[in-house]
């Protein structure tokens, strides 16, 4: 007859059949759901060095630095699937010897339960704007975009550019001052 392992196994494979439908109904349930929200960037301050470059050649490169307020309400992104936001602020902008750099110049993790809302005053950039050269001097059209990945509980990890972005016209000049 059945053995109590054979009984065992065939409970283990419906159970772990009914757990695969639950979850799929689970992503299902918010798959097509509109993960875009506006957002408000302003860039309060833009300082260009040029600096030397170690990472090649002794050769000199732009240096951006960036001040930026963001506010966005993200609330309506978080439903009972999403675990988590990953947002990052980029910089997009060509060169003459680039068609496209695109540049991550700060970053967040918004775990569910923290505060959704984002009013951020006079943040700096986390990260280093080094262009390879000198694409920044000057450059008109420097586009700061805020995106974020949805982590969910179940399914795919979405990528979602926020509704708002800023074009930030870069000085024709360098900053020669030791401060930021």
């Amino acid at each position: 007859m059945n053995t109590v392992l054979s009984r065992a196994n065939s409970l283990f494979a419906f159970s772990l059949s009914v757990m695969a439908a639950l979850t799929f109904g689970c992503f299902i349930t918010t798959a097509f759901k509109e993960r875009s929200v506006p957002v408000s960037i302003a860039v309060s301050r833009v300082v260009l060095k040029n600096v030397e470059d170690f990472t090649g050649p002794r050769e000199r490169s732009d240096l951006g630095f960036v001040t930026f307020d963001i506010t966005a309400d993200l609330q309506s992104i978080f439903d009972w699937n999403v675990k988590q936001l990953f947002l990052y602020l980029s910089a997009e902008y060509s060169t003459k010897n680039n068609a496209l750099n695109q540049v991550v110049l700060w970053d967040k993790i918004i775990l569910r339960g923290d505060n959704p809302r984002l009013f951020l005053k006079d943040m700096k950039s986390k990260y280093f704007f080094f262009d390879d050269g000198n694409g920044l001097k000057g450059n008109r059209n420097i586009t700061l975009t805020l995106s974020w990945n949805v982590v969910p509980n179940a399914g795919i990890l979405p990528l979602v550019t926020g509704s708002g972005h800023v074009s930030v016209p870069f000085p024709d000049t360098y900053e020669t001052t030791k401060s930021y």
